[in-house]
């Protein structure tokens, strides 16, 4: 029945995402050109980051996001998420992360249709191929900017976890959960984490 609910409201979804974002991309474009002049300052480009996700219905597409580690850092690691203290995270890159603005580029994701601002974050193809079953429930909504998961303790979370909060998100799903979640996302970005989450 969940499903069925938030399918039925995709296009209504869209329409809001689409207009929310292209209003976010202009109000601001100040402060991207802003980061992106930080980060060429301070070490140099790419400016952005694309990475691989897997998308709506298990389809690739390319997630932008403010580069916030040192050139090459995907092939000096393999973890898939770091927190801001990481020696391979840039000066700038942890402002960027500490703040969230290193997404702020998604919201061309969004504009694009390959993500919503809310939903579950897409994750890469390596950890999706460890999914049981009923987490691929996850793939059948558009991912978000910001999600369940992300206002409940995130970084803290496993992978397991944080699907199970997704699969609530999926199963609970109601414009009025997403506007809650979105509330809940400023209050992590002005407060943290650390002194919000989990609540």
């Amino acid at each position: 029945m969940a499903k069925r609910k938030i399918q039925a409201a995709f296009p209504s979804k869209r329409v809001f995402d689409l207009l929310l974002s292209a209003v976010g991309l202009v109000a601001t474009s100040p402060l991207l050109l802003a980061v992106s002049v930080a980060i060429l300052i301070d070490s140099g480009r790419p400016v952005f980051f694309l990475q691989e996700r897997v998308g709506l219905h298990g389809r690739p597409f390319p997630i932008v996001k403010f580069r916030t580690m040192v050139i090459g850092a995907e092939s000096l690691t393999r973890e898939v998420q770091m927190r801001g203290d990481h020696p391979l995270v840039t000066r700038v890159g942890r402002v960027l992360r500490g703040t969230k603005i290193d997404e702020l580029p998604q919201l061309l994701n969004v504009v694009r249709g390959e993500m919503s601002l809310v939903g579950p974050r897409p994750v890469p193809g390596s950890v999706a191929a460890t999914f049981s079953h009923d987490d691929f429930r996850r793939f059948t909504v558009r991912p978000g900017m910001t999600g369940w998961a992300q206002t409940h303790g995130n970084v803290a979370m496993t992978w397991q976890e944080r699907c199970r909060y997704d699969l609530f998100y999926i199963d609970n799903w109601s414009p009025r959960l997403d506007f809650l979640i979105m509330i809940r996302t400023i209050a992590v970005v002005l407060f943290g984490e650390e002194h919000f989450c989990g609540s």
